[in-house]
């Protein structure tokens, strides 16, 4: 009796990464961990020492300046975006436009109006869009995610989000850093994103935000501490907190669900990661939980976690493991966050074309 014939070994995607700052976390972290499944063909950057420096640590055979060039570049699957928000829409763009698969650090885009375009371009494109949200990967949040997929958190109470990091002159001594023009916000936006993200990943939607903002620890244009108050359409409370000022830094969530309590871990760049508290109220609770988590799968943190994911689903063409749905969900918030704190009124989600920040959430943006 013959064997079943196993399925060919698929040969890796071949990647160009846009822009060798963040760039080059994607890479180390991700691309260069995972060989088999990707194949880091190109560089891009404008700075010819970054694009040596990044090009020989990780043995880059193609390296340049020219972003038109890569998009002509047949055998490219993936253009990997880590370019300043300003420059994601319109290389988000044409990069479906040539056929390609799309990876976008975070902002994805400057507006809810862009990114509704971008929904409407990738419906009639080859390629698919992953914005990158690589926090949610790590041990301690799958835990917790999968204990409340399977139903076993119950009603969802209460949470309190801080981000408090440290970010001084020599951060924001990069040109495109601290103006809204060019970074298109400050805390909320570029570093409170993730650990926002992490609470409506695992709470759900927000019905309703107010926000107070404040420029207090650097000479800057954007925002560099931030409180807010949420209201869930579960009907649960949230607590957010951001600043660059902390002489410690740390990311932390508090979720209380009826039935347990979530406690994640303090590390300001890998919250994900275990250790997670999780603490049933019950034993009862308990022995559900522990049932729930027997054989659990080691979960890579940050974005070899993420890249892995979304490896598999381009392979299955399945659910990407960030969509754009996430990322609009996650800009619906910063919109709603910032007109709150403009105007010193609760702003009601979600947030349609009628908005008077639809168009973006700047000061003095254009409506769309």
């Amino acid at each position: 009796m013959s064997k079943p014939k196993s399925k060919p070994k698929s040969k890796p995607k071949t990647v160009a990464v846009i822009g060798c700052g963040i760039g080059r976390n994607h890479i180390a972290e991700g691309y260069a961990r995972l060989r088999d499944q990707f194949d880091l063909q190109v560089i891009c950057d404008l700075s010819q020492e970054r694009l040596t420096a990044v090009g020989d640590e990780f043995s880059v055979p193609r390296r340049t300046t020219s972003f038109d060039e890569v998009l002509a570049m047949g055998d490219i699957d993936i253009v990997d975006i880590c370019t300043p928000p300003t420059l994601h829409f319109p290389q988000v763009m044409a990069a479906l436009a040539a056929g390609k698969q799309v990876v976008c650090e975070k902002p994805l885009v400057g507006s809810l109006h862009e990114i509704d375009q971008l929904t409407a371009a990738e419906t009639r494109a080859r390629g698919r869009i992953m914005p990158v949200f690589q926090y949610r990967f790590g041990n301690g949040l799958q835990k917790a995610r999968r204990i409340i997929e399977l139903g076993l958190a119950g009603k969802p109470y209460l949470a309190t989000v801080e981000t408090a990091w440290l970010r001084g002159a020599k951060y924001y001594s990069v040109p495109w850093r601290g103006r809204f023009e060019t970074e298109l916000g400050g805390a909320l936006l570029t570093h409170a994103i993730h650990s926002h993200d992490i609470l409506t990943w695992l709470m759900g939607d927000v019905a309703s935000a107010f926000a107070r903002t404040a420029t207090r620890v650097n000479t800057i244009e954007v925002e560099d501490c931030a409180v807010a108050s949420l209201v869930m359409e579960s009907g649960a409370l949230a607590s957010l907190v951001a600043t660059l000022g902390s002489a410690r830094e740390i990311s932390r969530l508090r979720l209380c669900f009826e039935h347990v309590t979530f406690e994640s871990s303090l590390a300001p760049y890998a919250p994900g990661d275990d250790p997670w508290q999780i603490i049933a109220t019950s034993p009862e609770a308990e022995a559900r939980i522990a049932k729930a988590l027997e054989g659990f799968t080691f979960v890579p943190s940050r974005f070899e976690g993420l890249m892995a994911a979304y490896h598999q689903a381009l392979e299955s063409n399945g659910p990407l493991p960030v969509t754009l749905e996430d990322a609009r969900r996650s800009l619906e918030l910063i919109t709603a966050l910032y007109h709150a704190a403009e105007t010193g009124t609760a702003v009601a989600l979600p947030i349609g074309k009628e908005h008077p920040k639809y168009g973006g959430w700047r000061p003095g943006a254009t409506p769309a």
